[in-house]
């Protein structure tokens, strides 16, 4: 009875399919067997509904064919966008993810990374903020927006670019006096270019700019207080905002109409990421764009690249500007 209840084996094919077992690997196994033999053995697996084990089988070969993704969370639509795109590439390369979600906690990271080891996972791609996370030598590691070493690649966008974008976009659309708005990672990180971008694209057009960093945990409200001091006669002095995140954004334009202000009529805003309504309608404010898609491919590559002394140690993509209501709109 518990003979009939058990998983059947790989035995069991080939004495359905009257074949030796040799022939049920190679034909499991994707080797070339006769024709005859081929449809033989399908038809065996199929009448016994034999599950392969690709596991184990990957185990075998010293390789699962996993890849482990550490992401701060899939809650801000940045990070669910990267899920969704490395995800998709990897399923086209015949490869699953390991989904670990950090809470952007240092620790946890670590202990994720021992788990995705202890899964002999093939690779891992990280978007971490532990400076300190130790991976084990010969694990291919590709991380996203920090730079870990020179031994690991870092994708990531052109932040630099970005902000200089962000503020050369706002003075062809008439802005003279702009605000630079930031909360984050006090961290070393490349999306913290996207300041010195933003002052060098301010310096190149004489865009008279103020800034006003917080660090991550620092409440919004001291936002609201810093707009509200350089509001006179009901009318704010900045007439452009770059926020580094479409999420600041967002944050900033609920203030921004709570301070009566108009947008894009009395003052623009351009974020940064390319965020857009449910993942694939129009864009949620006028943005900087990251190029997700192209990014999640770029992490993909290197990872399963096998000669690893030729991966580089930082790729930087190329950003674009994208109208979503919240600048003038240009002529056309």
């Amino acid at each position: 009875m518990k003979k009939d209840l058990s998983a059947p084996t790989m035995k069991d094919v080939a004495r359905e399919a009257g074949v030796a077992l040799g022939t049920v690997s190679k034909v499991v196994n994707g080797l070339p067997v006769g024709e005859p033999y081929r449809l033989r053995v399908e038809e065996a697996i199929q009448k016994l509904n034999y599950q392969v084990n690709s596991y184990a089988q990957g185990l075998k070969a010293s390789r699962t064919h996993t890849i482990a993704l550490l992401i701060p969370n899939t809650i801000e639509p940045f990070f669910a966008s990267l899920v969704y795109h490395i995800n998709l590439t990897l399923l086209k390369r015949k490869y699953r993810m390991l989904l670990c979600s950090t809470d952007a906690d240092p620790g946890m990271e670590q202990e994720y990374i021992a788990m995705a080891q202890q899964n002999k996972v093939d690779g891992i791609i990280g978007l971490t903020y532990n400076p300190n996370l130790i991976i084990e030598e010969g694990t291919p590691f590709v991380a996203i927006d920090r730079s870990m070493g020179p031994r690991i690649s870092c994708v990531t966008s052109d932040n630099f670019a970005g902000g200089q974008l962000a503020a050369e976009k706002l003075a062809d659309l008439g802005c003279k006096n702009v605000a630079f708005l930031r909360i984050g990672s006090s961290l070393t990180n490349e999306p913290n270019k996207r300041k010195a971008g933003f002052e060098n694209g301010c310096l190149s057009r004489e865009l008279h700019y103020e800034m006003k960093i917080l660090n991550d945990g620092d409440p919004y409200e001291e936002f609201e207080t810093f707009l509200k001091e350089h509001i006179q006669g009901g009318k704010l002095s900045f007439d452009g905002i770059f926020c580094v995140t479409d999420h600041l954004a967002y944050r900033i334009l609920k203030i921004l109409r709570k301070l009566g202000q108009k947008v894009p009529e009395d003052v623009q805003v351009i974020g940064f990421d390319g965020t857009r309504h449910f993942g694939f309608q129009e864009y949620t404010c006028s943005t900087i764009v990251q190029p997700v898609s192209e990014i999640a491919q770029m992490c993909v590559d290197l990872l399963l690249q096998d000669n690893m002394p030729a991966k580089p140690p930082l790729v930087c993509l190329p950003v674009s500007y994208a109208y979503g209501g919240t600048t003038l709109e240009e002529e056309r």
